[in-house]
């Protein structure tokens, strides 16, 4: 079950987990805290029901779906979590759908992608232009993005995937390629604005860093790691990391951190805190800085590469600049 193994992967954020019987975890509330006068007392609860696990708390009587805890305690699993039942066919209600009969082969490392048309290739009316249009992306960069009409099927044609293909949908394809030219992975970016899975990673290679960008880069130069894709391509030798966890400690780069400009975001926050932590230059965003990533601010008319390069601190004076920001 999808749900208990998620479980086991947020134990370690919560206090005095612990297994109770099968189906049934226990643990201090992180809603209300639980008992102040008890410490060892849990009265948080994880406990099956149908096909998934749901949250009580019998102390301030919190409950919540096993999703939506985890949307609250720890997003960064909750994403993971969100696109493993998407690949599983389990629907929001819950359904599980059985699995069929797929033969893993080795996954497909393609040197190009012929059989999908570039985004550059697609009439002026096409919704991915419109799209990438739409984000202010230069037209420069169109021809180094795809169009697949059929993502499921056509992502289940690379590597084994996904197991229920009845909600297929069009997505632009954004691959992960190395300095060989090889394709190790990709992102689809769905067109519809109100698809909860705005983007979805395969890994053709599940070893390699998830790295966007790495095609592009000189890296005897400056490399800056942003959050996504299309915010790399607002900066000069940009790579994207699409991932959390993504490590960059096999690459011998001169390197920036440039994170999303969101200090209400406790993810984020972490990852400055941890890059500062390690030495590393990050930037820290001017508080006359009004949105929230690179490609907002391009499109907002600011020159991104200055704001960049005027933003980079390291040592002490990130911590400083760093605290600063977070009031803001």
């Amino acid at each position: 079950m999808i749900d208990v193994m998620y479980a086991n992967l947020v134990s370690s954020r919560l206090e005095k987990f612990k297994q109770v019987r099968n189906g049934v975890y226990t643990f201090r509330c992180p809603y209300c805290g639980d008992s102040e006068k008890h410490k060892n007392k849990t009265r948080g609860y994880f406990f099956a029901k149908k096909s998934g696990l749901v949250y009580k708390c019998h102390n301030c009587g919190v409950g919540r779906s096993f999703g939506n805890f985890l949307k609250d305690h720890a997003s960064d699993l909750h994403d993971e979590y969100v696109l493993e039942r998407y690949k599983q066919g389990l629907t929001g209600k819950g359904r599980n759908v059985a699995d069929p009969d797929f033969k893993f082969e080795k996954p497909k490392f393609v040197k190009s992608q012929t059989d999908l048309p570039s985004v550059a290739s697609l009439n002026n009316s096409h919704p991915a232009k419109g799209y990438l249009l739409g984000r202010g992306i230069p037209e420069k960069y169109f021809s180094e993005f795809y169009y697949a009409e059929n993502f499921c099927q056509w992502t289940n044609q690379q590597k084994p995937t996904f197991k229920d293909v009845k909600k297929d949908h069009p997505r632009i394809i954004i691959p992960f390629i190395d300095t060989d030219g090889n394709w190790f992975g990709y992102q689809g970016r769905s067109l519809d604005f109100n698809d909860k899975m705005r983007y979805i990673t395969i890994m053709l290679d599940e070893d390699h860093p998830k790295i966007y960008g790495l095609n592009r880069i000189k890296p005897q130069s400056t490399v800056y790691i942003v959050e996504g894709p299309f915010d790399s391509l607002f900066v000069e030798n940009g790579v994207a990391m699409c991932g959390a966890d993504v490590d960059i400690s096999n690459y011998n780069w001169s390197h920036v951190y440039v994170f999303d400009n969101e200090p209400r975001n406790k993810q984020i926050c972490d990852r400055i805190s941890s890059a500062i932590d390690r030495g590393d230059p990050v930037v820290i965003w001017n508080s006359n800085i009004q949105e929230k990533d690179l490609n907002d601010m391009h499109v907002a008319g600011h020159d991104v590469q200055s704001l960049i390069e005027s933003s980079t601190y390291q040592g002490l004076e990130a911590k400083v600049k760093f605290t600063e920001w977070k009031r803001v």
